[in-house]
């Protein structure tokens, strides 16, 4: 740095951390990696092992940076493979390791379960935001239409059957419209349909599609029809875009789950298996801490791959 002129000229090295830290190896933290630098103080450190270096990069995945928003579609045309269940772990997870704002929709015309499984709090709706929109202005103001799960926000379906039918594919994009004002990732649990007409909604606005099925003969099949429609319909680059969850909590013994994984990792671009949890599996209240740590490590995968396309859309595998 020299001063000339009465100005200061700052030379073209920026000082960072990692340009002026002495180099101290990475702090493992997890397995007996981690137990062996905590009993020591920090005297002997092995470093990190493969498992914990895969997961810290995933989570720095997760952490990218979201140009505006970016709208998550959760998806299956079959009920009970866990498309609610995987639309709640991911909401939570994105919530839990970034900092900016993250909500989980509820776009199911037929009394979804998001919330009932994230806060249990479904006194407020959908529609009554939709009633509302006017007054929505700011982040309070639409935080008066949702609870919260951890750092998640989530909107509650209309649960009177009666109701259902008013959030069409207009109420969503409605709704959508001021959404993504105040939220930087915003994840729709949609219905298990998909000709409504909020899926239809939900289709056109999603940035990154996630199909959800299970390592069965109905599971399986079910969700590759899923892609079959999508591809008829116009939706060619959000199916090679898309991530398949194949949800464990069937499986057989009969059926080859390598041949199943196959079969969607040639069509989309990525594919993650989510174990048995008895957690999940309860059909309660969800908490991450409460996950097994593989069940947990499914879903930051999950993450880690939508985070992909956070700046753009990934190139398909």
């Amino acid at each position: 740095m020299s001063e000339a002129g009465g100005s200061l000229e700052v030379g073209s090295a920026e000082l960072t951390e990692d340009s002026i830290v002495r180099f101290r190896g990475e702090r493992p933290e997890r397995g007996w990696r981690g137990l062996l630098y905590r009993a020591t103080g920090g005297l002997l450190n092995p470093g990190l092992g493969a498992a914990e270096r895969v997961r810290r990069d995933r989570l720095r995945r997760i952490r990218r940076p979201v140009p505006g928003t970016h709208q998550i579609a959760v998806s299956s045309i079959k009920g009970g493979v866990g498309k609610t269940t995987v639309s709640a772990c991911l909401g939570l997870v994105l919530a839990e390791h970034r900092g900016d704002r993250v909500i989980a929709l509820d776009a199911n015309p037929d009394a979804g379960t998001l919330a009932d499984r994230l806060t249990g709090d479904t006194s407020v709706t959908v529609r009554h935001m939709l009633e509302n929109l006017g007054a929505a202005h700011s982040l309070s103001e639409v935080a008066r239409f949702t609870s919260l799960a951890g750092r998640l926000q989530v909107l509650a379906s209309e649960q009177d059957p009666a109701m259902s039918d008013a959030f069409d594919r207009a109420g969503y994009e409605r709704v959508c419209s001021v959404l993504t004002r105040f939220y930087n990732v915003l994840i729709t649990d949609s219905g298990t349909g998909l000709v409504h007409s909020a899926m239809e909604g939900t289709l056109a606005l999603a940035d990154s599609l996630v199909v959800v099925g299970a390592p069965t003969v109905d599971g399986a099949s079910r969700a590759s029809k899923t892609l079959d429609w999508l591809v008829a319909h116009g939706h060619e680059a959000q199916v090679a875009n898309a991530v398949v969850v194949l949800s464990c909590d069937r499986t057989s013994a009969e059926v080859d789950p390598k041949r199943v994984r196959g079969h969607f990792e040639s069509r989309c671009r990525g594919v993650v298996e989510v174990p048995h949890d008895p957690h999940l599996a309860s059909g309660g209240r969800i908490e991450l801490e409460r996950l097994r740590p593989a069940t947990h490590d499914a879903f930051l995968a999950l993450a880690a791959l939508l985070a992909d396309g956070f700046g753009g859309r990934p190139t398909p595998r």
